[in-house]
């Protein structure tokens, strides 16, 4: 028997049980993964209360979680490139809230040496969504890429890739975090009504990623657009503002979590690390990553 998170009905991080489960025996192509750390996103909370129950509606009970890391446990017949007993990242949205994980060996990749637990946990999903942006709107460094939402694990992480191609980022965030901003090397600028003003006494952007969702960065990007029409564009968080918008959503290369794990080993993409809590807290870590007010990733340790 193994233990896993799940939830019943939509709602907040009340909803939330642990409870046991049994695995069946890993398919051809498949392979059991025992987790020792996984990734908290905001994408988590925002599925647990079923912000995309219409456009990706999925059976109860749910299981949260797309990133975690750990030890192979088992493998299907026809899986070659991993092996029981090997550390490897796990970015899959079978669940990871789990002690034990069963999942399509396609989303696992090994864990490379020299990069810490710790920092492979927070790659997938968030670090994943910052490398397909850049990917997605072909980041180069004649760009000036504004990232609205650049302190949040999605946004600081398309911030410092985009920084290693010699891009010039301007980075959207509360006042708070513009010295994170500065850290990475993003010009920070502040939210509310002169937002746009600060962002054309700087430069006028080429490029656009809303990696926070909601009414304003929708409505800075279309005044943005109203002045620059070539500019290109990406939301990762879907929502009727940007859709009204026009603003294409993101897609995501099969290559992905590959491409971040080479970012990351390189040293351009380093996770920073807010908070990690006990995998019986879960509920109090979703809380945390609900607030928002701290940079970086959240982790829950089995």
């Amino acid at each position: 028997m193994s233990r896993r998170i799940a939830y019943y009905e939509y709602g907040g991080p009340e909803v939330l049980r642990i409870e046991e489960e049994s695995l069946p025996q890993p398919g051809v192509d498949e392979l059991i993964v025992r987790n020792e750390v996984i990734g908290v996103n905001p994408i988590d909370w925002k599925m647990i209360a079923g912000a995309f129950r219409h456009q990706d509606p999925h059976p109860f009970p749910g299981v949260p979680g797309w990133a975690s890391v750990g030890t192979v446990e088992k493998v299907g017949t026809s899986v070659q490139h991993l092996r029981p007993g090997q550390k490897v990242i796990v970015g899959s949205r079978a669940g990871s809230y789990r002690e034990r994980q069963l999942v399509n060996s396609r989303y696992v990749v090994a864990l490379p040496p020299g990069l810490p637990i710790d920092q492979a946990a927070g790659l997938p999903s968030s670090a994943v969504a910052g490398y397909s942006i850049i990917h997605q709107l072909g980041i180069t460094a004649d760009d000036v890429f504004l990232i609205h939402g650049a302190a949040g694990s999605v946004g600081s992480a398309a911030a410092q890739i985009a920084i290693a191609q010699g891009a010039t980022v301007i980075g959207s965030a509360s006042a708070r975090n513009h010295d994170f901003l500065r850290s990475l090397g993003v010009i920070p600028v502040e939210y509310g009504p002169n937002l746009i003003a600060d962002v054309r006494a700087i430069a006028q952007p080429t490029a656009v990623a809303d990696a926070v969702g909601g009414q304003e960065p929708a409505e800075a990007t279309c005044a943005l657009l109203s002045v620059h029409p070539d500019m290109r564009t990406v939301t990762v968080w879907g929502t009727q503002y940007s859709h009204d918008a026009g603003i294409p959503g993101l897609s995501h290369p099969e290559d992905e979590l590959e491409r971040t794990v080479e970012y990351a080993l390189q040293g351009a993409l380093t996770v920073r690390i807010a908070a990690d809590y006990a995998f019986d807290d879960v509920q109090q870590a979703l809380k945390a990553s609900m607030t928002m007010h701290t940079p970086g990733k959240i982790l829950l340790r089995m």
